[in-house]
């Protein structure tokens, strides 16, 4: 799995941040970061909450 956040269109809800804190983060301004853009298999569940909760969209998965 690969992760990819497309921080122009973030509208810094933190969704990302409570879904998989081990994965994402905010900056000072709010904005998401990504921790883990290659996560271990066991947080693939973390992540695909994260891409389901943002209200932006801004969060892409590619599966292997």
């Amino acid at each position: 799995m690969k992760i990819y956040v497309d921080t122009d269109s973030c509208i810094c809800s933190g969704a990302c941040v409570l879904e998989a804190p081990e994965l994402f983060d905010q900056d000072d301004d709010g904005l998401v970061k990504l921790l883990q853009p290659e996560p271990p298999a066991q947080l693939y569940d973390a992540a695909r909450r994260a891409l389901s909760a943002c209200p932006a969209a801004v969060i892409q998965i590619v599966e292997d």
